[in-house]
């Protein structure tokens, strides 16, 4: 795996949780980083920094509101001014908190505004982001992009069908972009995890309800880790995995299928 090194990751919201242990494990194996954050520049470049030192790669972070599809543009834009080239994408960043209201919860308690926000979040952001990013990727001969997803369009989670619902749509989205970017030699695969413990998990009304469900599924008797998807969706972009796209690995312990 030793011909990652000089390449280039983009990924929204890599400042905690997943996004953070996935950039942390390309910059590992001598990946540049271009990443996105919310609101916290500080956390941000401080993160940057630590790449930088730790694994003498380049990497620096972009503000970026996934709510609105229109801030893709200038951002890989600026990109562009900061690498020389693009060779993965992970759409990562999700939205949880008030824009959400709406999108989480009961079935009939469901709004339009929230599912749609979830929608935008989810499913245009990863559109416009591989659109920009498959642009750049053709340049250099190919590239791998990977979408998050979840088990929760598999399984039944409390409150979470409008996520779930979107998540299903993601990775069908997908589908049809490994499809049509195939002839650029860009694969397109989606990592479905079940529940990871992170600050949108503990953002759950039931977090405690979940944990404890998820260790009593999992085969292997514990909650997921960010690194445990981190770990697939590196394996994703290498030259080993030449021959997967348009797949969803589903990445959960065992617990879906209990």
């Amino acid at each position: 795996m030793s011909g990652m090194r000089g390449k280039t990751l983009v990924i929204t919201g890599a400042t905690k949780g997943i996004g953070e242990a996935i950039a942390e494990k390309f910059a590992q194996n001598g990946v540049n980083i271009a990443f996105t954050y919310n609101s916290n520049a500080e956390v941000a470049n401080e993160l940057a920094k630590k790449w930088e030192s730790a694994y003498g790669i380049k990497a620096k972070a972009y503000p970026l509101n996934i709510l609105e599809p229109d801030e893709f543009k200038p951002l890989f834009e600026s990109i562009d001014n900061d690498f020389d080239r693009v060779d993965f994408f992970v759409s990562n960043a999700m939205i949880y908190g008030r824009p959400v209201v709406g999108g989480y919860g009961k079935f009939m308690r469901l709004k339009p505004k929230g599912l749609n926000n979830i929608y935008t979040a989810t499913v245009n952001a990863f559109v416009v982001g591989t659109q920009e990013a498959a642009k750049r990727m053709e340049k250099v001969g190919g590239g791998s992009v990977v979408t998050m997803s979840s088990t929760g369009n598999l399984i039944y989670i409390e409150n979470y069908a409008g996520h779930g619902t979107n998540k299903a749509a993601v990775e069908a989205m997908s589908r049809y972009a490994a499809v049509e970017l195939g002839e650029m030699n860009i694969r397109v695969n989606a990592v479905s995890g079940g529940p990871i413990d992170t600050d949108a998990l503990k953002a759950f009304t039931n977090y405690e309800e979940v944990k404890a469900e998820t260790i009593k599924r999992s085969s292997v008797k514990r909650m997921g880790q960010p690194q445990d998807i981190a770990g697939a969706v590196y394996f994703l972009c290498t030259d080993e995995a030449g021959w997967i796209t348009g797949q969803t690995i589903i990445v959960d312990g065992g617990t879906t299928f209990r």
